[in-house]
């Protein structure tokens, strides 16, 4: 541990190296004319509704060139398809770091996946940048000081809807459906952070692998366990799945939804748009589909670049706007760096994002991170399921301070 701080604090306290003192041939992924930003994520496979955001970094990275780059240089985005399996992704990351030989990877999508490359990207001290996942483990810089998430924490989340929970009904029974991985299991976590030893008397827990066909048992298993409170932590996939096995069955639980698979786009419309009202979420995201977002600026500028560089790309999948936020925060950081993209002057700008505000965050979050801050995002507001959009309720609110 005391390494790894050490580590830490090398790498933010270092001094800067001046454009004009390094070489851009001594900075890995840097010359005279480009960086080289790599990036995985699931194009096919079982999360593969989550290929958009790919799709996205590519039209917003030529964006940027058509603007002149950053720094003096292009950016050379090189994404590979890692098919949502852990040892793909492997395999991808090697190949980005010691054969295309990028500066850093950005925005790599799925927890598992993250997982298998986190101490690999740590050894070799490569920039690991705003991870497509919200597990809570990205938040620890103390032990992976290379990496770092963008998106609340799933395990901030769970604790919201407890909490939420707790409120309407306090004698709930709760019924868990969640992925078995590092992904779903920080639900569990959360949902145990707020209810402590009560947990075993008020949860029914069951899980799901990601490669399974359907979940329609577990939700038969779930209903029988007479829970009247559902929380569905899992991909767009088995989400989509999951409320219209509810509808099906006639279940009525108070039911929350993980908030990575609430695209309109991708799950509910897919399973079908009145099976899911009522259904509540949490957001730090607007909601393309929402009619309030229809004159706002910041959605504006994310339209706009929708219709020039994506044009055949669905407004109704949240993950766009998604893609476009965490992209927009990278920009931010290469600029701070001032020309300077030495790994080390990275990562302390990744560092030190100050009150950043978003084009495609909900009005009042903000980005912050610090040395001792890894988690940019902490704030969530709740939204509820009309049949046709995601509508807000309630103020900003954080999960319980652990």
């Amino acid at each position: 541990m005391l390494n790894r701080r050490m580590l830490l604090a090398s790498a933010l306290a270092a001094p800067a190296i001046a454009p004009s003192g390094a070489r851009a041939q001594d900075l890995p992924g840097v010359t005279a004319s480009e960086i080289r930003i790599g990036n995985t994520m699931p194009y096919s496979g079982p999360a593969s509704a989550y290929g958009s955001i790919g799709r996205s970094h590519t039209a917003f990275f030529r964006m940027v060139n058509d603007q002149g780059g950053v720094g003096g240089r292009r950016i050379n985005f090189i994404t590979y398809d890692d098919g949502y399996s852990p040892p793909k992704t492997v395999e991808q990351t090697r190949r980005l770091v010691e054969q295309d030989k990028v500066a850093f990877l950005f925005n790599p999508l799925g927890t598992a996946s993250n997982s298998a490359i986190v101490r690999y990207m740590n050894q070799r001290r490569v920039p690991h940048l705003f991870l497509s996942t919200g597990a809570d483990k990205w938040g620890t810089w103390q032990d992976t000081p290379w990496t770092i998430g963008w998106q609340p924490s799933y395990r901030t989340e769970a604790q919201i809807y407890v909490k939420h929970m707790l409120e309407q009904k306090p004698n709930a029974k709760l019924a868990l459906l969640y992925q078995n991985d590092d992904f779903g299991k920080d639900y569990v976590t959360g949902v145990r952070d707020i209810l402590g030893p009560r947990f075993d008397g008020v949860v029914r827990a069951i899980s799901h692998e990601a490669t399974d066909p359907t979940i329609d048992s577990q939700v038969v298993s779930l209903q029988g366990s007479g829970a009247d409170v559902l929380l569905t932590a899992t991909t767009p996939k088995f989400a989509a799945q999951t409320i219209r096995r509810v509808a099906d069955v006639g279940w009525k639980p108070l039911h929350y939804l993980t908030n990575v698979s609430i695209s309109v786009g991708t799950v509910m419309e897919p399973a079908g748009p009145e099976r899911g009202i009522g259904i509540i979420t949490s957001a730090y995201l607007k909601d393309p589909t929402d009619p309030a977002w229809a004159n706002d600026a910041g959605m504006n500028e994310w339209r706009a670049f929708m219709a020039k560089y994506l044009p055949d790309g669905d407004l109704k999948d949240g993950s766009f706007p998604f893609a476009y936020g965490v992209a927009s925060t990278l920009m931010q950081v290469l600029k701070q760096c001032e020309g300077n993209f030495a790994r080390e002057s990275i990562m302390r700008q990744v560092a030190g994002l100050k009150a950043l505000e978003v084009p495609t965050l909900l009005p009042g979050i903000l980005v912050n991170t610090a040395p001792d801050n890894f988690h940019p995002i902490r704030q969530m507001q709740l939204r509820r399921w009309t049949g046709t959009t995601w509508e807000g309720f309630g103020g900003l609110i954080e999960g319980a301070k652990i």
